[in-house]
């Protein structure tokens, strides 16, 4: 089990660790050139490639779809009631609850912990997750969200092509699905690096609010995922897909938002900091579970 669980965890901690010692050493990364790549050719193309060459059912598609909403609901009521709690404002807590990171960490160890079919199923949970977070999370954090912007995202747009693939039982031409499968290649190693270069530059304050509610984070989301899969009455691998992703740390993504509304950039950046060097320890345990 143990070696198991270090060949799924190992290639995602290793690749993100050389990527904040790159940071860390103070050699050049073009974060902005690289997250903007990753963005706009590398995801959609790893969204069509992934989904043109598994057989993903739609009904398996529409489940993870619908269970992915559902935990936002249940993962916004947790962040609300923690507001309650702690004093924090609902703009700063509640997306960082409501919206881990299921594309740098979430897609690479679905890879690793399930394969491709369970890659897939991590694909559907992040694209939702993509749709609210680029809507409703700019809203939350008091950024500007446009839904023009959402239709010319090219995230979305992919999604629209992989959509009849999937209902519709089509296949891409073999040019289009080896041009889209080389490069979706490129996509997790350098989500991983960017990632890494990500965490070097963040410099967490008041670490033990951050690790307590980035503890919560993760230990709700892990929580609110079993229990939306159990409710849905899940087959095995989606339910450890769905408890995988909604396990993940605050995604960094949050803190850029938060960067750009000015609302609590450190508290925020804490949460993320936090959150994923706790995951160090709670995915093993989660993957303990499923695998």
């Amino acid at each position: 089990m143990l070696s198991s669980l270090f060949a799924v965890l190992a290639p995602v901690f290793i690749v993100a660790g050389i990527g904040y010692a790159w940071a860390r050493n103070g050699m050049d990364y073009p974060t902005e050139f690289i997250a903007r790549l990753v963005m706009t050719v590398g995801t959609p193309s790893l969204v069509l490639s992934t989904l043109s060459r598994t057989s993903l059912e739609p009904t398996a598609f529409a489940s993870m779809a619908l269970a992915c909403m559902l935990c936002l609901v249940g993962m916004a009521l947790c962040g609300w009631l923690v507001c309650l709690a702690s004093g924090q404002h609902w703009r700063v807590l509640m997306p960082a609850f409501m919206f881990p990171n299921t594309g740098n960490m979430g897609l690479p160890i679905s890879l690793y912990a399930f394969g491709e079919h369970g890659l897939a199923l991590a694909v559907a949970f992040f694209l939702t997750l993509a749709i609210f977070q680029f809507t409703l999370g700019l809203a939350m954090s008091g950024s500007s969200a446009s839904f023009k912007a959402l239709l010319r995202n090219p995230i979305v747009i992919s999604l629209c092509a992989a959509l009849p693939l999937i209902f519709f039982d089509l296949t891409l031409p073999a040019w289009l699905a080896n041009t889209v499968n080389l490069l979706g290649g490129m996509t997790i190693p350098l989500m991983l690096l960017t990632l890494g270069v990500s965490l070097a530059s963040i410099r967490p304050q008041h670490v033990g609010s951050g690790i307590l509610l980035g503890g919560l984070r993760i230990v709700l989301g892990g929580a609110v995922g079993w229990a939306v899969g159990a409710l849905l009455g899940l087959d095995p691998l989606a339910h450890a897909v769905l408890v995988t992703q909604s396990s993940m740390p605050v995604a960094v993504f949050n803190y850029l938002m938060a960067v750009r509304a000015k609302r609590a950039p450190e508290q925020v950046a804490n949460l993320v900091m936090c959150s994923t060097v706790l995951s160090l320890a709670w995915l093993p345990v989660v993957l303990a579970l499923w695998l």
